[in-house]
């Protein structure tokens, strides 16, 4: 059924826009405008063809580097308090924040869960209590730092700050903490 309205419509708009262009070349006789010939039909033809591809492939090359900023990455996640890891419990994980929540002896540090090697996400295993690699072996303590891989340093920490009993992670690229090695100053106390 609605092809068949789409070609009724594309029929009846063809031939209202016939009509049109029709009456537009009777305008342009009556004024004193010479025809067109063949030669420069053609040209301004394909000059359009072509200029209708070059903004069609501009739009597209815009609309693919533009930038998509949806969801929560990039801006403070509130972490409720029930949600927060005992003291060496397995970490919490924000998909949508992109880190894992992870409380120690010396606090709670919010590591990025991106490798430092090459980018690939980097999950926690409980067996192992270490944030293992899949791509490449990279292998990470609980605090992030390197054990064993092509690694070159320990994963990235994201800046945690406590008001009141409120956990909130800051998880803007640009505010990361890249760290040679791990310090007990880069955790912070949660209570």
């Amino acid at each position: 059924m609605l092809a068949l309205v789409r070609t009724l419509f594309g029929l009846s708009l063809v031939a209202i826009v016939g009509k049109i262009a029709t009456l537009m070349t009777r305008m342009h006789e009556g004024i004193g405008s010479r025809r067109v010939t063949r030669r420069t039909f053609l040209r301004n033809t394909v000059l359009g063809g072509v200029g209708i591809v070059l903004l069609e492939a501009t739009a597209g090359f815009v609309y693919f580097f533009w930038p998509n900023k949806t969801g929560a990455f990039g801006k403070e996640i509130p972490i409720p308090a029930d949600a927060i890891p005992a003291v060496g419990a397995p970490p919490f994980v924000s998909q949508a924040g992109k880190f894992y929540l992870i409380n120690n002896e010396d606090g709670a540090l919010a590591i990025y869960w991106k490798c430092v090697h090459l980018g690939c996400t980097v999950p926690f295993e409980e067996g192992s209590d270490e944030f293992v690699c899949p791509c490449h072996g990279s292998v990470y303590n609980r605090v992030g730092e390197r054990i064993a891989g092509p690694a070159p340093r320990p994963l990235d920490l994201m800046p945690i700050t406590v008001d009141g009993g409120t956990v909130t992670v800051d998880t803007n690229p640009d505010n990361l903490i890249i760290r040679s090695s791990y310090d007990k100053s880069q955790a912070t106390q949660l209570a």
